[in-house]
């Protein structure tokens, strides 16, 4: 589903990655309260809020002052309750605390970066267009990705760059890098692509993905602390929901995904004692219960939104 808002600069627009199927397997409830956590375009929102009474309550989380503003648009003729905060989900607890709500019914993780940001040049998430190096999902922060590329150690870009992006030629490209900017600094996203490009051998680029996807998508995690936040985060949504609540998650790459595995793993598990104890000390229960496999787009979704090939659904309900 594309959803397409006009603003001064570019058109607003965000296609929502397995949409039916985060919906059909979040919602529960047309009294319910469902949070958002990364609201985007609010397609996800959108939808689930159609399906809210007047009693339900639709929350939703974003740092990025553009969709807040777009999602305002968008959601003001449903019949649900709204609230639409500026704010990381990392702090969902705050949020959730200050609206005096202990428990929801579902919670919604859409992670990455939206369509919107790529494709508004002056964000500077995309090798594509050429713009100063930015990648900040919240504008007001002083730290991005300039900062990054021009004022980390060669050490510290390779580890990200590895870390990150998994990029085999992360030390070459490091390398790059600080020889570059010995002679300027490196201001513009097109700067830096044609650094990387110059670090991997012309055969490797001759095959595979852009070049330049692993380094910019490295420093995008890097500058927003997008990883680090992940684990804790999921973990405060699991305890928020009420019985029978649905977590959903959906990630875009490897590294989000294996966070996201392991913590319902670990709110799957019962027990943790060593097999050689006769009895059970550890006292640990189960929280919830992982639903199904990971949900893929399909072959229709895939035709018509290439930044769905990678996308994985998680969807794991409170006991």
């Amino acid at each position: 589903m594309d959803n397409l808002y006009e603003t001064e600069k570019i058109p607003f627009r965000h296609t929502s990655v397995l949409l039916e199927e985060t919906i059909n397997n979040i919602f529960t409830k047309p009294e319910g309260i469902y949070v958002d956590c990364t609201l985007g375009g609010a397609g996800h929102s959108l939808e689930l809020a159609k399906l809210l009474n007047e009693n339900g309550l639709l929350i939703g989380i974003d740092q990025d002052e553009e969709a807040i503003k777009k999602a305002n648009q968008v959601l003001k003729d449903v019949v649900c309750r709204v609230e639409l905060i500026k704010n990381n989900f990392q702090n969902l607890d705050k949020i959730l605390d200050e609206l005096n709500i202990e428990k929801v019914d579902g919670v919604i993780f859409d992670l990455g970066v939206s369509s919107y940001q790529l494709d508004n040049p002056e964000r500077g998430f995309s090798y594509m267009k050429d713009a100063p190096l930015d990648m900040r999902m919240d504008s007001k922060n002083k730290f991005s990705a300039f900062d990054v590329v021009n004022t980390y150690s060669e050490e510290e870009l390779t580890n990200i760059f590895y870390k990150y992006g998994e990029e085999k030629f992360s030390k070459r490209i490091a390398k790059f890098i600080i020889n570059s900017r010995k002679e300027k600094l490196i201001n513009t996203t097109f700067e830096l692509t044609e650094i990387i490009k110059s670090a991997i051998p012309a055969k490797m680029r001759r095959t595979g993905p852009h070049p330049a996807k692993r380094t910019f998508q490295a420093i995008r995690i890097e500058v927003n602390n997008e990883l680090n936040i992940l684990h804790d985060t999921f973990a405060k949504a699991i305890k928020r929901l009420n019985t029978k609540g649905r977590i959903a998650i959906i990630t875009f790459h490897s590294l989000e995904d294996k966070i996201a595995k392991q913590t319902f793993k670990e709110f799957s598990t019962s027990c943790i004692c060593p097999k050689s104890f006769p009895v059970c000390v550890c006292n640990q229960k189960a929280e919830i219960k992982i639903l199904g496999k990971p949900i893929i787009p399909n072959d229709k979704e895939l035709e018509e939104n290439h930044r769905a090939r990678s996308a994985k659904l998680r969807i794991a309900e409170k006991i």
